[in-house]
Order: structure tokens, then C-alpha cells, then sequence
């Protein structure tokens, strides 16, 4: 199964490639899935069926499912209120009902993820999500990796002894422990997050960028292809939406297609750009998106690849080298925490597990050059295997 996330700058039609990219696949006899969390059915406006969080079918080889959260996300309350019974007892709470429960924000995301995760059980060839504005985006596919981070260290499952112990402690200590279903609940949701995040990070699953030819969305897009860089993400193109046609006698037509032209121009070599026309208005039906030409399947780049080269006979360092194109140096910030590197670049912030090699290492500096951001290592004498 191959899975494609089309982001790309708000308002450069996300939706539209997305449901267009299905519907092409599906005629080509591809069992797909178009996913979206909008609470506006704009997914629906595209392929002119309405669509709703039952699955639909738009035609034969399509289905298309918007979410809604709202369901899962009382099941969700209900069951931690169940859970924690006894101390919300204890603590004179009142219960909420499932009927009083709203949403909160970012549940639409949460859903998508988990949706995410199903459809990669399911029986289809193509899931095509219909992902947030770009920078919602890269936060919404870091998400699984940095919560998993969040739970190991808040309760990390490798310590069974404190588990089995804790009424023990707990009247040696004389505070309440962690109960055990705090833990079971933890290694639930640690399972749930590695499965989305399997998704993410499988080898068949792509990003799909969309953007119009704007000198605006040109730095949207270079702050995007750090933030996929940082993550470990890949593009395997860029649609370019809304391209005026060339040789119009209309001297203001003219002038807008060449400074499209400019633009486009200046993405090629760095993105597998894709030319999608303008219409005239904005596509609604099969007949409108297949005008489009948005190709279902695009060659899939290799995996991003963070090397450590060795200069310990020359220079006396290891380099790790971090590919991050579109890095501005002045945006960019390391800080060594352990056996960890926490790699800033703007809004964006990741926190690595160093290889091995280098948690025997202290960082020696580092430098950004042609796109690559490479970290200096030199061997702790304390720590490094001595030659005998």
C-alpha cells in the first residue's frame, strides 16, 4: 500500500490535488482512499458527492471519509473517566456526559492520525490524506514520535520493578504511586502512536506538495522542505497549482504567466515539478479534476540518510551530517542533552537519539553549507576505546 500526504501553503488548493490525485488513481484501477479532517466538506465540494465521516463511495475504485471526531472523542472521555474513577471520587468531581462533550481543538488532527493508522489495515492501494496548511502539518506528522518520547520518559515501561513494588513504595514514600492502569494505559497508547508513526515513516508513504507559482509561497515552501528534512520526510513532487496558460494576446495575462514562469523556474532541479492548469474556476466534479492531470504515482525518492563520516585520522572528528535544504543559519540551534541532540530550525524542533559512535563523543562545533548542517565530534578520552 502507498500512502500520499498532500500539504502545501494555505489556499494553494490542497484539497482539490488531493481528491483529484484519488479520482485519477481509482480510474486507473487502484483501490483508493481519500481521507481529509476538514469540518467544512470541501473535500465533498471537490468530487461533487458529499462526503461525512461513514464511507462513501464516489465511484467505483473510490471512497472517500471525512472525519468527525466528536464520537471517538467522548468514547475517549468516557473511558479515562472510568479509569480514573476512584480519584475523581476521591477528589468530589463531577462526571461529565457523553451528550455535554465538545471537541477540543486539535481533535481533528488526532483523528486523522488515527484514522491513518486504521486505513493501513485496510483494503485499499492508494490512501491519499488530505492534510492541514503545511506548517500544521509538519507538527501534526512530528507528533506521534515526540508524545511516544513524552510517555517513555514519564513512565517508562522498562522499570517492571517499580510496577510490582508500588504499593511498597507507596507507603515508604507516603505519596500515591502511579496505578497500574496508568501504565497499561501508557503502553496503549505507545502502541497506538508507534502504528501511526509506522505509517509515517514507511518506506511507501510520501509527501505531496502543493503550491501556487508566488514569490510568497516560495518561502513557504523552502521553511517546509526543512521542516519534511527534519523530520526524516519525503516530497516526491510538487504540484503547482493554477498556471495561466502561455501566448495570450491579453498583455495583463501575459505578464502574470511570465512571473509564474519566473517562479516555477526557480523550483526546478530542487522539486519534481508538476504543472497543473487554471481552469478558470474552481474545479468541481470528475470532469474538472481529471482536466487537471494530476498524476497518481509519482517515483518515490530514497529515504533521507544522516551519515557519520569519519575524519578521526585527518581531523581527529566524527561528522554527522543532517541534510536540511532551505536551513537559514541564523534560524538554526543545537543543543546536546545526554545522548540526545535537540536540532532547532525556525518554529521547528527535533530531538535525535545520537548514534552510537558519538555518545562517546563531546560536539566540537558545526557549520551549514549547500543545504547540510554538519555537527564536529571529537572522541572523549574517558569514553573512547583506547588503541592498544
Amino acid at each position: 500500500m502507498r500512502t500520499v500526504l498532500v500539504t502545501g501553503p494555505g489556499g494553494s488548493g490542497r484539497t482539490t490535488v488531493a481528491a483529484a490525485t484519488a479520482l485519477t488513481a481509482a480510474r486507473r484501477g487502484a483501490r483508493t482512499l481519500v481521507l481529509s479532517a476538514d469540518p467544512t466538506d470541501t473535500l465533498g465540494a471537490a468530487l461533487a458527492t458529499p462526503t461525512s465521516a461513514a464511507p462513501t463511495t464516489v465511484e467505483p475504485g473510490l471512497t472517500a471519509i471525512r472525519l468527525d471526531p466528536a464520537d471517538r472523542f467522548r468514547e475517549d472521555l468516557a473511558d479515562l473517566q472510568d479509569r480514573a474513577a476512584s480519584a475523581l471520587d476521591l477528589l468530589g468531581a463531577t462526571r461529565l456526559d457523553a451528550e455535554e462533550l465538545t471537541p477540543l481543538p486539535g481533535s481533528h488532527e488526532l483523528a486523522l492520525l488515527r484514522a491513518l493508522r486504521d486505513s493501513a489495515h485496510g483494503p485499499y492501494d492508494l490512501v491519499v490524506v488530505d492534510l492541514p496548511p503545511a506548517p500544521q502539518a509538519l507538527a501534526l506528522l512530528a507528533l506521534p514520535e515526540q508524545l511516544r518520547r513524552y510517555l517513555r520518559r514519564l513512565l517508562p515501561p522498562e522499570r517492571p520493578a517499580a510496577r510490582a513494588l508500588r504499593p511498597l513504595l507507596g507507603r515508604l514514600a507516603g505519596v500515591p504511586m502511579p496505578a497500574e492502569w496508568l501504565y497499561e494505559t501508557a503502553a496503549r497508547w505507545d502502541a497506538e502512536l508507534a502504528a501511526v508513526q509506522a505509517v509515517i515513516e514507511d518506506e511507501h508513504t510520501t509527501v505531496r506538495l502543493v503550491a501556487e507559482p508566488t514569490p510568497a509561497a516560495a518561502d513557504a515552501l523552502r521553511a517546509t522542505a526543512t521542516g519534511l528534512a527534519l523530520h526524516g520526510l519525503r516530497a516526491d513532487a510538487l504540484l503547482v497549482s493554477r498556471m495561466l496558460p502561455d501566448g495570450s494576446t491579453d498583455p495583463w495575462l501575459t505578464d502574470a504567466a511570465a512571473r509564474q514562469r519566473k517562479v516555477v523556474a526557480a523550483w526546478q532541479g530542487t522539486y519534481d515539478v508538476r504543472e497543473l492548469p487554471h481552469l478558470g474556476r474552481d474545479p468541481r466534479g470528475a470532469d474538472d479534476l481529471m482536466a487537471l492531470g494530476t498524476p497518481p504515482h509519482v517515483e518515490t525518492p530514497p529515504a533521507a540518510d544522516w551519515p557519520v563520516e569519519d575524519r578521526i585520522a585527518d581531523d581527529g572528528v566524527l561528522v554527522w551530517q543532517l541534510p536540511l535544504p532551505g536551513a537559514v543559519r541564523e534560524d538554526l540551534g543545537l543543543v546536546r542533552r545526554g545522548d540526545e541532540l535537540v536540532v532547532t530550525a525556525g518554529p521547528l524542533r527535533r530531538i535525535v537519539a545520537l548514534p552510537s559512535a558519538l555518545r562517546r563523543c563531546t560536539v566540537a562545533g558545526a557549520g551549514l553549507s549547500d543545504g547540510v548542517l554538519r555537527v564536529r565530534f571529537t572522541p572523549d578520552p574517558d569514553l573512547w576505546p583506547r588503541e592498544r
